[in-house]
């Protein structure tokens, strides 16, 4: 929290009196674009923090849900909205994938945004539907997948998505062939894996988190450097013997470029006091997330370096959009 503590006393001290934009901001409801189905991992912590937001401002935060394309169509909804702090858009990792798997795109991340802070950030999880698959741990599942090439399938949010690039990174690290099945976003990709329709996802936390305590799936580890809050059952992917296997599913909140800097800084200091809240907290631990730290040009920053990061990892394994 020092940073978002740092930024919010910068913002302070180089503004003196809040402008009156800042003060009479929201004077109707807010939009908040998620640019994925209903039941995804954007979702699940849209929901609780817009309902947060809400409680704060005194006006409420609507989610629209305009999922598509792997995130973008949204993205892109988001990009040409009115810059006038009454429409806001939650994205993703994906939306830094985006630009090295789909060859135009009708925004760009950097250009017609501004980063006002990371939300939330989520290990990958490798889960599977225990009534398809046996496996209990990751040799297990490895065993079971060289066993039987070409005959199970992972969902993915679509093309592009984490869900995507994580899935092709295990294949390559582990010598499988797993069949990917794209989906319009982690919700119904989830509800075809607990259908019986796929066999496993790679899949972020937040999303698969209620699933994997009711027992409608099956965690077999996380890719993160240690085990997740809440899932301290699951090992990690380098625990259970696959050490270079690390992929996180981050989500973030972005104003279309030209919204007003006082209400965008007004935005990222009521995020401060919603990311302090004990109602937010205990959301944050059960979906296993950890908690946010970048606001402002240290969250754009840490966007371009995932950014050249996955373009990197699109490159060396030759993922296109299937």
């Amino acid at each position: 929290m020092t940073r978002f503590l740092s930024f919010i006393a910068l913002a302070a001290a180089f503004t003196g009196v809040a402008p009156a934009a800042a003060q009479s901001w929201p004077s109707r409801p807010v939009t908040v674009i998620v640019p994925f189905p209903a039941g995804g991992g954007t979702d699940a912590f849209a929901r609780p923090l817009s309902a947060q937001l809400t409680k704060q401002l005194g006006q409420q935060l609507v989610i629209e849900n305009r999922g598509g394309a792997g995130g973008n169509l949204g993205a892109g909804i988001a990009a040409k909205a009115a810059p006038d702090g009454y429409t806001w858009f939650m994205g993703g990792v994906h939306h830094t994938i985006a630009p090295s798997v789909y060859p135009k795109l009708d925004y760009h991340l950097a250009n017609d945004f501004v980063p006002v802070a990371l939300v939330s950030s989520v290990p990958q999880v490798i889960v599977v539907n225990p009534k398809n698959i046996a496996a209990t741990d990751l040799k297990g599942l490895i065993a079971y997948l060289k066993a039987n090439p070409g005959k199970v399938s992972y969902g993915s949010a679509g093309n592009g998505s984490s869900h995507h690039l994580a899935g092709e990174l295990f294949k390559a690290q582990t010598q499988t062939f797993v069949i990917h099945v794209p989906y319009r976003g982690a919700g119904p990709a989830l509800q075809d894996l607990m259908g019986g329709q796929v066999d496993m996802m790679f899949d972020g936390l937040g999303s698969s988190a209620n699933h994997i305590k009711g027992g409608r799936l099956k965690a077999i580890a996380v890719a993160g450097d240690k085990r997740a809050p809440g899932f301290a059952d699951v090992p990690t992917a380098a625990e259970a013997g696959l050490p270079t296997y690390k992929v996180s599913t981050w989500y973030g909140l972005w104003a279309p470029k030209g919204t007003p800097a006082p209400v965008v800084e007004r935005m990222a200091s009521e995020l401060k006091n919603a990311f302090a809240s004990k109602e937010l907290q205990a959301a944050w631990a059960n979906l296993g997330a950890e908690p946010p730290t970048l606001v402002g040009k240290a969250f754009g920053d840490f966007v371009a370096g995932e950014t050249r990061r996955w373009a990197d990892v699109v490159k060396a394994g030759n993922i296109k959009a299937d």
